[in-house]
């Protein structure tokens, strides 16, 4: 999906350049798929910010285990700074990336030992099917799977509605949002500004799915209110 902004060309008045909002996403592990939309991203950003005579960005969104899952052309900068060689990190820089990817596995272990995050037996039990039921529907989405290195993956019990059911609306949301069960997770458990301040799984259990669907599609496109 694609949509365009219009931006003047510097110097030009009114002559006005459209400059398309594109996102390019991809689920992982597919990593020369990635590299490649990352090559054409950038050749496009270059092509676009010589048509509008001012730099153009976009922007990369990481899952929490470091693996890029959306690039997309977001803004226009006419007044960016000019990017300068850096060199290599710093020892400062390189032990406060390491702490955060301690904190971020350490996140990740807190969040799936939670009681309401069931394994794939428990879930199975809960909904009365197989495990490898279970496991099909985690792979094309219809189930929320969170994969954690040494705990496998964990199904949290709250993604089934009144009637013991997984929320219709996941498939979709897997879709919207990159392929990536840990941005569906933190979209449902995180309060949103296209939902007046719910959380997406509040929303949903307030039968509200074409407002979730409306808001995850916000996001996906850079819309962070």
């Amino acid at each position: 999906m694609s949509t365009a902004k219009t931006i003047e060309k510097a110097g030009h008045g009114s002559d006005r350049v459209a400059v398309p909002n594109v996102a390019f996403s991809t689920k992982l592990p597919r990593k020369a798929a990635f590299e490649k939309a990352l090559i054409r991203q950038y050749g496009e950003a270059v092509r676009l910010s010589k048509e509008a005579g001012h730099s153009v960005s976009f922007r990369v969104v990481v899952d929490p285990k470091a693996g890029a899952q959306m690039i997309s052309l977001v803004e226009e900068q006419p007044n960016a700074f000019p990017v300068e060689e850096t060199g290599e990190p710093s020892d400062d820089l390189k032990a406060a990336l390491t702490e955060a990817r301690a904190r971020g596995k350490k996140r990740v272990s807190e969040i799936l030992a939670a009681d309401d995050m069931l394994t794939a037996e428990a879930f199975a039990d809960l909904l009365g099917v197989s495990r490898v039921t279970v496991n099909t529907r985690r792979q094309s989405g219809q189930v929320l799977g969170l994969d954690g290195a040494k705990r496998g993956f964990r199904f949290p019990a709250w993604q089934l509605d009144d009637d013991g059911r997984p929320f219709e609306a996941l498939p979709e949301l897997q879709q919207i949002l990159g392929g990536s069960a840990w941005a569906v997770y933190r979209f449902l458990v995180t309060p949103q500004g296209g939902l007046n301040g719910q959380t997406g799984l509040e929303a949903l259990r307030s039968e509200k799915p074409d407002e979730v669907i409306e808001a995850a599609r916000g996001i996906a496109h850079g819309d962070f209110r």
